[in-house]
């Protein structure tokens, strides 16, 4: 799960890049970019050298065009499941850097070893081009990255092998004045793979002379056999209900493809023509699947025009809490046309789930617990906003929540809807460049008295009673503006 980032007073951080250059060695850095469409993931790893004795801190810089496309970091131990923790230096807008501090889960003694992995996700890190493609072109995508992976540290051998899913690499740059580190050829191509250097002997790399004379961006240019998707905006609505034992899921997204814009006109002979022969563009998007929660049920799918039948659930059955996750509803579905580049498609996805399979009760402390996914995974896409909300019983009260990581906001307020007296609290939170490692939960935990339960019931039978009231009123009230006397007999 990816760790949340504290900031660190300017002046640890001016101490620590001068300190730190002569507490660790890189033996060695090996990166490797696995490249994408909108998500492009990285995995860096350092066999680190203690050369002092009692060290818990490694820093790891990253460059600053690589921090501003980052929005997902972890660091683990090599071999080991559990993520170690890290803190973020203060920000400096006059540095080319960013510094991070992961805290080792050990003291190292002096020449002592260990093998450390970075794993980041990167969105909207390529571009298309060309920037535009007929509907029967291929697509290209750049991604572009800085030659050296920076260090505060000296490195005795780095490599850089950049991966794109087809070995079709259209070109890649070649590095210059990088003499002082190699005496082969810097870059080669080897099938999928374009592999930077081995470079020796590089100095502490966050050096502002460093960065001048040798740092360097290389750009690969390659084609991409998947459409390049982002959801614009997601707008997901979980509202819980205790008297109908149910968790309401609602998703508002508008999918976008990020592709290369369609030039010239769209052509659904031609289209259909691609279909019959299972050729299809590689950047049009005819169709998508989704993983759902088990045990759904009363799903619905719908866009601006109306209720959309090209689509087909498979719904797995429920499981217990400990196993969620090891099984999904599929939900196959067709937009109403394919999408293409520049093109998005505005849709409601909603589907209602037994409370149980997500909320737990707790009698020592009266609390319940519920558990709340953030999103629904898309495998390739990003999330560039999302607005999350999550509406809870009304009365009820002490809300608390657990969040994986932090969100860019958060508040609570009040939502009335049909049959509420006083409203319900709703937490809303607010993220943005979301991936498939962000599709984790938030844990919201509340109370709700015995009263508050009773609220509801107490609140129709009172509009019954007054109904019935109002109703036997009228009936003996006269109106009439002439009434006829009784004649004597």
């Amino acid at each position: 799960m990816p760790i949340p980032w504290r900031t660190l007073p300017l002046f640890l951080l001016i101490t620590s890049v001068f300190a730190s250059s002569q507490s660790f060695e890189n033996t060695a850095i090996v990166r490797t970019v696995e490249l994408g469409g909108s998500v492009v993931h990285v995995t860096t790893t350092y066999a680190i050298k203690s050369l002092e004795d009692g060290l818990k801190s490694y820093t790891i810089a990253l460059g600053r065009e690589e921090k501003a496309k980052t929005s997902w970091l972890e660091v683990k131990v090599k071999g080991q499941q559990s993520a170690l923790s890290v803190k973020e230096h203060a920000f400096d807008a006059n540095k080319e850097f960013h510094l991070v501090d992961v805290q080792l889960p050990k003291a190292l003694s002096v020449n002592k070893t260990l093998n450390i992995v970075l794993e980041t996700v990167q969105t909207h890190a390529t571009i298309p081009w060309p920037a535009t493609a007929a509907q029967n072109e291929e697509q290209a995508l750049k991604y572009t990255t800085d030659l050296f992976v920076i260090s505060p540290y000296t490195t005795s051998v780095q490599r850089t092998k950049i991966k794109s899913l087809t070995p079709r690499v259209i070109t890649y740059t070649e590095p210059k004045n990088i003499e002082s580190f190699t005496n082969d050829t810097p870059a080669s191509k080897s099938g999928t793979t374009v592999t930077y250097g081995p470079f020796d002997k590089v100095p502490p790399s966050t050096s502002l002379s460093f960065l001048e004379h040798y740092q360097q961006p290389i750009t690969i240019h390659y084609y991409h056999d998947q459409p390049v998707l982002e959801i614009l905006q997601l707008n997901r609505s979980v509202e819980i209900s205790h008297w109908g034992a149910n968790l309401n899921t609602q998703d508002n997204l508008i999918l976008y493809n990020a592709g290369p814009k369609l030039k010239g006109h769209f052509s659904r002979l031609d289209h259909q023509t691609q279909a019959f022969y299972k050729r299809p563009a590689p950047h049009i998007l005819p169709a998508l699947t989704l993983h759902l929660p088990t045990g759904i049920r009363n799903t619905y799918y719908y866009d601006l025009i109306g209720n959309v039948s090209t689509s087909k659930l498979r719904v797995a059955p429920s499981v217990p809490k400990n196993r969620q996750g090891t099984q999904f509803s599929i939900f196959e579905f067709r937009p109403r046309y394919p999408l293409l580049g520049g093109w998005n498609y505005s849709f409601t996805l909603g589907w209602d789930s037994p409370l149980e399979d997500s909320a737990s009760y707790d009698k020592t402390t009266g609390r319940y617990i519920v558990e709340v996914p953030i999103m629904t995974p898309i495998l390739g896409a990003v999330v560039n906003e999302e607005e999350l909300t999550v509406i809870l019983p009304e009365g009820a009260t002490d809300v608390q929540f657990a969040a994986p990581f932090p969100a860019l906001s958060n508040s609570i307020g009040t939502q009335v809807t049909y049959l509420d007296t006083t409203g319900r609290p709703a937490l809303t939170f607010k993220y943005k460049d979301l991936t498939v490692k962000h599709a984790e939960s938030i844990f919201v935990s509340y109370k709700v008295s015995w009263s508050a339960h009773l609220k509801k019931p107490i609140a129709v039978g009172t509009a019954f009673i007054g109904l019935f009231t109002l109703g036997m009123i009228a009936r003996r009230v006269n109106l009439t503006l002439h009434q006829q006397k009784q004649k004597l007999s």
